[in-house]
């Protein structure tokens, strides 16, 4: 796929292909030069991060079809803007974050330990979990 990293310092894994995500709507987050946006922090949207976000005056829920973009859910695995992620954890409604498909960019934003606090990653073996 990609030689990318994530913020851990692995392989940069697949956001999410339904809706297809990341800037160059590869499904996954990875940010290059020409990405000023950043859009490198995988999150699992939430209904209280679009409504904070439309209020911020970024509407993430209306499709806007010239650009492939339907519109998005709560639930959905979206590849978001640092400084976006960031607003949102300051107001208090950060969405949960893929840190395993949160592309080591992310950190020149947005501190590690943020990103941490809202992990929902979830280990390669799940038996771990018990």
């Amino acid at each position: 796929m990609t030689d990318e990293r994530n913020v851990l310092g692995e392989p940069l894994e697949q956001c999410g292909t339904d809706p297809v995500t990341g800037f160059y709507r590869d499904g996954c987050c990875t940010s290059g030069s020409e990405d000023t946006g950043n859009h490198s922090v995988c999150a699992v949207v939430t209904r209280e991060f679009l409504e904070q976000q439309r209020e911020a005056g970024n509407d993430l829920t209306t499709a806007r079809p010239q650009y492939g973009f339907a519109g998005l859910q709560a639930g959905d695995r979206w590849c978001v803007c640092a400084a976006r992620w960031l607003e949102a954890y300051r107001a208090g409604a950060a969405p949960p974050v893929v840190l395993a498909a949160t592309h080591e960019r992310a950190v020149e934003v947005v501190p590690l330990e943020s990103l941490r606090e809202h992990a929902v990653d979830v280990p390669a073996d799940p038996s771990a979990l018990t």
